[in-house]
This record gives structure tokens, sequence and C-alpha cells, in this order.
């Protein structure tokens, strides 16, 4: 359809798809640390803490692992979004007004820092860390393919899984849209936790980006915007409360409370 075509043709630029490239090449160079942090982690839940040591030829250890490891991504996803220190390590990955296949690849080059939820504890209650490795590498290839805005509807697995229609509204900048759908594959802990938002019809389409976008392909001001804003506001504000909130607090809140004072975001 026309409409089809339309969302296609908008949905890859060539300089945006290069910055997306190239912020998943140097994540995946950063990204050698979060995984050593994180294995640790996972290898010192399980020989110091564990409470069990559960089999690695059950299948139900390997489901358990995948769906315990996914709760605890739902929560951490979602804390990067309420958490304005954590936002500025995540907001790379919403950066881009386009919404495609190489979105998926646009990583924060800072996530070695952002090892936040200690997926550990899913080795804490016994899972061997090779299989909460192995669920965290099925949980970042089954994000990448719902990056795409060609598949409308997956029919009733939209009840159950995160889809590119989910997914859409997780980027989307619209109002109803903002801090909603934080699933990594399943959908249910969005419905569970009251984030959860269905996608409106396509006459009322998604809009891609952030709520201020920062127009520009360059990685470093893509990787880094967030942190010079967020030392900017804290530098300016006249007392603590002020200076924590506009670390700990959401960026939503950082927004408003920056009007209120009358700070030029641009100064």
């Amino acid at each position: 359809s026309d409409l089809a075509r339309s969302r296609r043709q908008r949905a890859y630029r060539l300089g945006d798809t290069i910055a997306s490239v190239g912020l998943g090449a140097v994540s995946q160079v950063s990204g050698l640390y979060s995984k050593a942090i994180s294995f640790g982690i996972y290898v010192l839940a399980y020989e110091s803490l564990a409470l069990a040591e559960l089999p690695t030829d059950a299948w139900w250890v390997w489901v358990a692992g995948l769906v315990l490891y996914d709760f605890l991504y739902y929560w951490n996803h979602r804390f990067q979004h309420e958490v304005r220190a954590m936002w500025a390590i995540h907001v790379p990955h919403h950066s881009s007004e386009h919404y495609n296949l190489s979105t998926a690849l646009r990583q924060p080059v800072a996530g070695a820092f952002g090892v936040w939820v200690p997926y550990g504890l899913v080795s804490r209650f016994g899972v061997r860390p090779a299989i909460v490795e192995t669920s965290r590498a099925i949980n970042l290839i089954y994000q990448y393919w719902i990056h795409t805005d060609t598949i409308r509807s997956l029919g009733a697995g939209e009840a159950v899984l995160n889809t590119p229609s989910h997914h859409r509204v997780h980027h989307g900048s619209n109002q109803q849209y903002l801090d909603r759908n934080h699933a990594g594959i399943l959908i249910i802990w969005d419905r569970m936790f009251g984030t959860f938002r269905r996608e409106q019809p396509v006459d009322d389409p998604v809009i891609y980006g952030l709520t201020r976008n920062i127009h520009t392909y360059n990685l470093w001001k893509v990787s880094t915007h967030e942190y010079r804003d967020m030392f900017r506001d804290v530098a300016r504000a006249d007392n603590w409360r002020d200076r924590l909130g506009f670390v700990l607090r959401g960026p939503g809140w950082a927004y408003r409370r920056r009007a209120e004072l009358g700070l030029d975001p641009a100064a």
C-alpha cells in the first residue's frame, strides 16, 4: 500500500544508519567489559550464594533461566527510563528518529557501566552461569528483529510476546507512549506492572526519537549529550534537592524542573 511504502521510505536514512552501525561497533568493544563484569557476577553468585545447584540437562532449568533473566531485564530497562543517570547511558538507543533493523544496533557505548541490576540473582537460585549467559544472548537476539516498521501484528502472539508493534510504542516520543513497553521477550511484565500501552491505529503513527531531538549523527554527541545536560543542570541548581533530583529522578522530572527554574537547556 502507499502507506506501507511511505513508512518504509522514512524508515531509513543513510547518515542515521551509519551512526547506528557505528555505535553498534563501538559498543561491541565496550561490551567486552560489561560481559566480563556480568559473567563475574553470575559466577560469584553461583559459587558463593546459590540456594541450590540445578541440573543443566533439564529443559525446565533453561526455561526458568530465560524467564528469570527476562524478568530482571524488564526492571533494569524500566529503571533506565526512570532514573536519569541510567537514562544517560541508555538514551543513545532512542536517539534515532527512524525505526529499522539498524536502530537495534544503536547500543550505548557506556553500557559497561549500566550493570545496575544484579542478573546474578538468577544464578543465586541455582542456575549455572553458562545458562544465564545463554539467556542474555537469546534475549538480545530476540530483540533485534522487533526493530521494524513493516510488521504490523503477530495476532495472538501480541498478548504474550514483545512484538514489533509493542516495541514501536517503546521507541515513540508521543506523549501517550513515553516510558511504556519495557519488555525484552515477554510483554506480560508490562501488563503485570502497569507499563503496557497498545499501539494506536496507523492513522495516528508513532513518532520516533526523543522528546527533544539532538539532530546529529556525531557519535560522540549522540553518546554524551544527556551527560552534558545532566551535569550542566546539577551545576546550575542552587540546592541539593534539585542537584540530586537532576541525577536520580526521571528525565521527565528533570526537564520540567529545568523549565520551572527558567534554565535554558542550550545555555
